[in-house]
């Protein structure tokens, strides 16, 4: 797992479709500015000097939980067991499965 590679959210850009599409360089590079637009999870990140947000003493707070619970871009908890794998110095990522509906 390449570290530059991390996304401030718990996801991992090196298995990212749109990044080959995009030419995007991933998360960390970008800080925030994102080939879509403004990511609101990853200016939190870099306004506070983190990595990513599982080094954050508020994780999970309302703007991460909003993205883990979005309907088209959530997930089923994994971008939360990623980012405290990452706080705890792993090398590990689980890929992120789509939102279950309710």
């Amino acid at each position: 797992m390449d570290q530059q590679l991390i996304a401030m959210c718990g996801a991992y850009c090196g298995t990212c479709e749109w990044r080959p599409k995009t030419d995007c360089p991933g998360c960390l590079a970008l800080k925030g500015k994102m080939f879509w637009g403004t990511c609101d999870v990853a200016t939190c990140a870099v306004n506070k000097g983190l990595d990513h947000c599982g080094l954050c003493p508020e994780v999970p707070c309302a703007t991460l939980q909003g993205l883990f619970d979005d309907p088209e871009h959530g997930d089923n908890g994994e971008r939360l067991a990623n980012l405290q794998a990452w706080a705890r110095g792993e090398q590990t990522y689980t890929e992120i499965t789509p939102k279950k509906s309710a």
